[in-house]
């Protein structure tokens, strides 16, 4: 008898266990919905605006992006729901930046500087190009973990050959250190232990690794290939001298920098290192650039992406007395990003170079410009390459660069309430061509609103004044000084 209750509480014990490591079913906990109700959704793809759209975000991702009169369905009865009011506005993807350098020579003061630039702009993703990574890992974590206030940071470590370590950038960005001989700026040679110097290079946090220069065809390859085979993206310049263009693509790097070096493809040889070496030929394209053609159509097979950094040619020439001077014409550039776009190469939106500090939009607007105004695209197939296109660059497309259901609820919203809108025929041209600072209204990452009505949510204006005046006021008690009126005296 006493076994018999015995078994008879082992099995209803048994049960209980059963029962509580079954799944709850409608004892889920009520969720947060935010509805972005009414925008029209330029969604990245490429597609046509849609008007009457509903955005519904919890727990920093897209649930749905539905016609706005259908958003009820979605939350359940026990659920919170704020409801935002996007009525004649606009929203897109996070905008990116593919082509950024940091922290070449640290100065963390003016780095924070531009990534809240940034963020005020709706850049919510940058690619760094290199640098130095031990203060790109503390910038991508702070914006990551949301100590800073700034786009996502993926990062690049720079493998070269060793003459290339003599170039000052290369000592400002390993300070402390010997450059060539750190993980994030390694020189490469035949007698390098390559997956070893991959796994180094890993081992800084980086997305991928940069070749830059100084390097033949075989190593190029060799790099490439470790580093696929660890999981590394592996970002180039587009000509790294001696390796051609065609070296690059043909070993399978994913993204190649600066259009102009394209035209190296073209040249009767090419030059065996990246300093002093020639310009481009530009008598070879005087009727065109069908000789490039070929590499064109490698490109394409290959899936390899072009940072076109058509700004960076127009900052070129502004550089007074440049020596060297620069090795390409910005119509060359021009010309070549309009033809790889024709032949259906991707091109990504990379600056390399920013705009004046006091500028209220980063260069990345000039660059969208640039490729609408001067390489043929459309402006919606602009807004694709620097969000769809920009996040391929980084091995996040299915995280961001989208206003798709299950992504990161990166977004930006533009008014059109202002001068520079009107008349609102062409809206998504005007957005292109003629946004300025005050038509973003508001800027979302990881569904956290952190921008609203041009305000930064996570800065208190009047503490900030309050603090200035403070400390204005001490420094005069302190130094005696006085600062004279520049106003009139009025008897």
């Amino acid at each position: 008898m006493a076994a018999n209750r015995e078994d008879t509480l082992r099995k209803a014990g048994l049960i209980l266990l059963l029962l509580l490591a079954m799944p709850a079913q409608g004892l889920s906990a009520p969720r947060n919905y935010t509805i972005y109700d009414g925008v029209t959704l330029i969604d990245g793809t490429g597609a046509a605006p849609k008007p009457g759209m509903a955005i519904v975000v919890a727990d920093g991702r897209i649930a749905a992006i539905i016609p706005a009169s259908r958003w009820r369905g979605v939350p359940g009865p026990s659920d919170k729901v704020d409801v935002v009011d996007m009525c004649g506005r606009y929203a897109i993807p996070g905008l990116i930046d593919s082509h950024v350098h940091l922290a070449t020579d640290p100065d963390p003061p003016y780095e924070r500087a531009l990534l809240r630039r940034d963020i005020f702009s709706g850049v919510t993703t940058v690619r760094d190009m290199a640098g130095d990574t031990r203060v790109l890992a503390d910038l991508a974590r702070a914006t990551k973990l949301h100590k800073l206030d700034g786009p996502d940071i993926y990062y690049a470590a720079l493998m070269a050959g060793p003459q290339f370590f003599h170039d000052p950038r290369t000592i400002a960005s390993a300070q402390g250190a010997v450059p060539g001989a750190v993980p994030w700026m390694q020189a490469i040679t035949n007698e390098t232990d390559i997956p070893l110097a991959v796994a180094r290079a890993q081992g800084t946090g980086a997305t991928a690794l940069k070749i830059y220069a100084d390097l033949p065809a075989p190593l190029v390859a060799g790099i490439t290939a470790e580093a696929h085979r660890q999981h590394m993206l592996v970002w180039a310049h587009a000509a790294v001298f001696p390796a051609s263009p065609r070296d690059g693509v043909d070993a399978g790097v994913d993204v190649v920098s600066h259009a102009c070096m394209l035209a190296y493809q073209a040249s009767a040889a090419m030059p065996p290192q990246y300093h002093n070496r020639a310009p481009v030929d530009e008598d070879r394209f005087k009727d065109g650039t069908a000789i490039l053609d070929p590499l064109f159509a490698d490109m394409k097979a290959h899936g390899t992406i072009l940072d076109a950094t058509v700004y960076v040619y127009e900052m070129m020439w502004k550089v007074p007395s440049a020596a060297p001077k620069p090795y390409c014409t910005l119509a060359l550039a021009e010309k070549i990003a309009a033809a790889a776009h024709r032949a259906g190469v991707e091109i990504s939106t990379g600056t390399d170079a920013d705009t004046a500090w006091d500028k209220p939009l980063p260069s990345l607007f000039d660059e969208i410009e640039l490729l609408v105004s001067k390489a043929g695209f459309s402006p919606l197939e602009a807004i694709r390459s620097a969000t769809l296109i920009g996040a391929r660059t980084v091995g996040q497309d299915k995280q961001i660069g989208t206003l798709e259901a299950g992504k990161r609820a990166d977004f930006v919203v533009f008014s059109t309430e202002h001068p520079e809108w009107r008349p609102l025929l062409h809206p998504v041209q005007n957005l292109v061509l003629n946004a300025s600072d005050r038509s973003i209204d508001s800027v979302w990452v990881d569904g956290r609103k952190l921008v609203d009505r041009g305000r930064l949510l996570t800065l208190d204006i009047a503490n900030v004044c309050e603090r200035a005046d403070v400390s204005a006021q001490r420094i005069l008690t302190r130094t005696g000084l006085r600062v004279p009126s520049l106003w009139p005296h009025i008897p």
